[in-house]
């Protein structure tokens, strides 16, 4: 009987376990459905991508850079393709041994081992870092057939930037580099389509026109759909959304005028601006020494980098947009226009000038200590009277100088399409308040205004603002912004559109006022400082001698540049508009430590005159004389513009020397 219970109990015991068994594995079953269910239908479409995703990548497609050109359509900015061997350090596991094997297969100079570990110190680990560009084909295929050797390692086609005129308007075109960390940090607060649009672009403008329009060049970046191997390698491409090319972007600078310009100045420091009065466009933007372009497209090496920046003339200065100078005599003309506009002298008024001007016991003297005796306003600007204007800066004061003159864009930035423009200094006495810290300093003194009204003093700005006020008082008052570009073109559909443009401002300046003081400015090219300059052109035009000083003389000291070092000369500065009845050009140059206006500074406004009116190109001695600083007016027989080759020796050819243009060629 017991051994009959013991056997039922058994058998409940083994029922339980069944039953619980059979529930446990239709427990399994279900979840196993219902993991199936959630797998296979209500998660398809994610678990569908996700193994496309593993099947396939999508590539982004850099755009082709969109073209520069100059008003004329010729090329300043431009692409070229080439192959470059490319390292993805993360994905090497000892960097140095591979470089090393690289080298065997392809020439790895020690310049290229330098410029990729900086750049390995600037990017991620798993960005794709250049070794060597502009392979050739024999090199591709010697690295092809052992690729197998070196993963993370392969070789790209890529676009590279190109500035066939070299160091020809280097500061006006600039140039791309690749994009540094910092950079990267500040693409992270774009909106999010402009940072998907940069997947894909190593490169980005960083000066001039590559900077300022970098929008309109980049273009639209495509996708490329590849299906890929278990190793990531791409086998064949699936789908294809093509990368639209950036715009072409026309400047309104004649690069033929611009490299006239560049070769005169030689090897010697300064800036020219020439703008056309009527619109505001931009003719010529010069800065002088200038650098090549093209030594930052692949990235910069030591040496040039070093000589670039250790270089006392400053290259990399824009001296057209950053450098500012006194304006000296060149103010002059500005300061008349005052006078007349607020009342303070009639055009017939005349000053008496003994040769010095003294305030208190001060004497503030003029130019070679000449009597001139009485002078009116036409005289005073074609003598360039230091007496008169110090006279009639005593009368004005510094306040009311400062607010007739910051409207014609002394002192202010003109929003022209260049990044980094400075201010420059039209002083008043809250300016001074505002810069100096002790209050002792910050006290403005009579005294201090005499030398304002000769363009001395505080007085600096930039040759830009100088030609900005020329253009306007040339277009009789009436104010355009200056600007560098004209219009962008579509590359697809080759539509061309100009670029808005700013409402022009009437200052309201009466036309008998300006038309005296244009009057007196033609008079100092025929019967003033700039007379034997312009000796013979076929047109009229006005112009103002300055020379500004580098360094203070003292009051019982005589200036001899011969005594003194040579950056320590004084500046020749000259400011011009012409023709006389309807101005079409005005533009304002300065040579550094060149000495007086009419030797160094009119005689390169006499050529840029002569190439825009005449169509007229300086011969080879006259070049190098104007170079020089050594011709006034043309010396020979001048050669016809229009029917120069251009560019001089053909595509590529190596620009007019500089002081660097040796050493960084």
């Amino acid at each position: 009987m017991t051994e009959l219970r013991n056997v039922e109990a058994d058998l409940a015991q083994f029922r339980t376990r069944v039953l619980v068994a059979g529930l446990a594995v239709l427990l399994a079953f279900g979840l196993l459905a219902a993991r199936m269910v959630y797998l296979q239908v209500l998660r398809h479409d994610d678990l569908l991508a996700q193994a496309e995703s593993n099947r396939t990548a999508v590539l982004p497609v850099a755009p082709n850079r969109g073209q520069i050109l100059d008003r004329h359509g010729r090329v300043l900015a431009t692409n070229y393709s080439a192959y470059t061997l490319e390292i993805t350090p993360s994905k090497v596991d000892d960097l140095n041994a591979t470089i090393e094997a690289l080298g065997a297969l392809v020439a790895i100079e020690a310049r290229d081992k330098r410029r990729f570990h900086k750049l390995l110190e600037e990017s991620r680990s798993f960005d794709s870092l250049p070794l060597r560009t502009r392979l050739s084909d024999e090199e591709v295929a010697r690295f092809t057939a052992q690729r197998y050797r070196f993963p993370g390692v392969d070789v790209r086609a890529r676009l590279f930037r190109q500035y066939p005129h070299g160091d020809v308007a280097s500061h006006v075109i600039g140039y791309i580099g690749r994009i540094n960390q910092r950079e990267k940090e500040a693409m992270e607060d774009w909106p999010e389509e402009e940072q998907a649009n940069y997947r894909g672009t190593d490169h980005i403008g960083k000066l001039g026109a590559e900077q300022s329009y970098e929008r309109e060049l980049h273009g639209q970046t495509g996708f490329d759909r590849v299906e890929t191997s278990a190793g990531g390698r791409a086998v064949r491409s699936l789908a294809n959304t093509p990368a639209t090319p950036g715009n072409t972007v026309v400047l309104s600078i004649d690069i033929q005028l611009q490299k006239l310009v560049e070769d005169m100045f030689g090897e010697r420091r300064g800036a020219l601006v020439a703008i056309d009065p009527r619109n505001g466009e931009v003719l010529a933007f010069v800065s002088m020494p200038t650098f090549d372009p093209n030594l930052f497209v692949e990235g910069i090496d030591v040496e040039n980098w070093k000589a670039l920046n250790e270089s006392l003339d400053k290259p990399l200065l824009n001296r057209a947009l950053r450098g500012t100078y006194p304006p000296g005599s060149t103010y002059k003309p500005f300061m008349a226009l005052a006078a007349l506009e607020l009342g303070l002298r009639s055009a017939q008024a005349t000053v008496y000038d003994p040769g010095y001007w003294m305030f208190g016991n001060h004497r503030f003297r003029s130019h070679g200590d000449t009597s001139l005796g009485a002078v009116d306003l036409r005289r005073s600007i074609v003598k360039s009277s230091n007496t008169y204007y110090y006279s009639l800066a005593n009368e004005m004061g510094v306040d009311a100088m400062h607010d007739f003159m910051a409207p014609l864009g002394f002192g202010q930035i003109t929003g022209i399409d260049l990044k980094g423009e400075v201010r420059g200094v039209l002083p008043n006495q809250e300016w001074k308040r505002r810069t100096f810290k002790r209050p002792e300093q910050q006290k403005w003194y009579a005294g201090e205004t005499i030398s304002l009204g000769i363009g001395q003093g505080y007085n600096s700005f930039t040759m830009l603002q100088l030609a900005h006020a020329m253009a306007i008082l040339a277009n009789g008052g009436i104010k355009h912004k200056p600007h560098l570009s004209m219009a962008t073109e579509n590359v697809v559909t080759r539509e061309r559109t100009p670029l808005a443009s700013e409402a022009p401002v009437n200052l309201g300046y009466q036309r008998e006022h300006i038309d005296a003081v244009l009057s007196a400015m033609q008079g100092v090219t025929t019967e003033g400082t700039g007379a034997g300059v312009f000796a013979g052109a076929g047109y009229t035009s006005g112009g103002k001698t300055g020379t500004a000083q580098a360094v203070t003389i003292g009051q019982k000291d005589r200036y001899d540049a011969r005594k003194l070092e040579e950056h320590q000369r004084d500046h020749s500065l000259y400011v011009a508009f012409a023709p006389m009845d309807q101005p079409r050009v005005a533009l304002a140059v300065v040579v550094e430590n060149a000495g007086f206006g009419s030797a160094s500074a009119a005689p390169i406004a006499r050529r840029v005159f002569d190439y825009l009116l005449l169509d007229q190109y300086p011969n080879a001695q006259d070049l190098e004389a104007v170079s020089k600083g050594q011709a006034g007016r043309p010396i020979g027989v001048p050669l016809k513009a229009s029917e120069m080759p251009w560019p001089p020796g053909g595509a590529g050819a190596a620009p007019a020397a500089s002081r660097l243009r040796g050493v960084l060629g």
